[in-house]
């Protein structure tokens, strides 16, 4: 069976990556011989759409498992039409994810454990809109958020709110793995230019 782990890595000891939509990378995993593949993901920039996109692209390469941080509605209901068992909150290195998985340590859901566009939050900003609701919808409530309970009741803890310490490492991770992949991209680029 091939799973799918949401990666910060491009190996089976990397961190998983919490976000599942805008994760660094893939990687995916013959549980049969522990071989595995390693895809970049593409929908990490998307402005929209990353946790449908990428739902889509780990069924596309025959994953029948994902395992993940945390997942969104949206990717969760694709990954559910598609056949794709989800188990999310997971944590460690991809290695001990399936490990666990193999155990039957973990248990999938069918529900989101995070909101709409849960990873977009990026760069410091919670972003909070400063206007004041002078819309068509006249202050009548006309927008469509999501409260946590329009996620179906998962049962699932909220996740912890995390220190000031520990949102600035997370933030920092993250500039680095950002700029990883922007120095891959440079240095493949002057290779391909180098064979030229």
């Amino acid at each position: 069976m091939k799973i799918a782990v949401s990666s910060s890595g491009n190996d089976l000891d990397s961190q998983i990556d919490p976000r599942f939509g805008r994760c660094a990378y893939f990687v995916i995993v013959e549980t049969d011989d522990m071989s595995f593949e390693v895809f970049n993901n593409e929908n990490i920039a998307l402005g929209g759409g990353a946790g449908i996109q990428s739902a889509q692209f780990v069924a596309s390469k025959g994953a029948g498992v994902v395992i993940t941080g945390n997942c969104g509605p949206n990717a969760v209901q694709t990954l559910s039409a598609s056949k794709v068992e989800v188990f999310v909150g997971q944590s460690g290195t991809v290695r001990e994810a399936i490990e666990r998985y193999m155990r039957g340590d973990i248990n999938s859901t069918s529900t989101a454990n995070v909101a709409d566009h849960y990873g977009m939050g990026g760069r410091g900003g919670m972003g909070r809109g400063m206007g004041r609701g002078m819309g068509m919808g006249g202050g009548r409530g006309m927008g469509r958020g999501m409260s946590g309970s329009a996620l179906g009741g998962s049962g699932q803890p909220e996740p912890t709110p995390l220190s000031k310490e520990e949102e600035e490492l997370k933030s920092l991770k993250d500039q680095a793995n950002e700029m990883r992949q922007q120095i891959e991209a440079i240095e493949s680029s002057i290779n391909a230019l180098e064979r030229k």
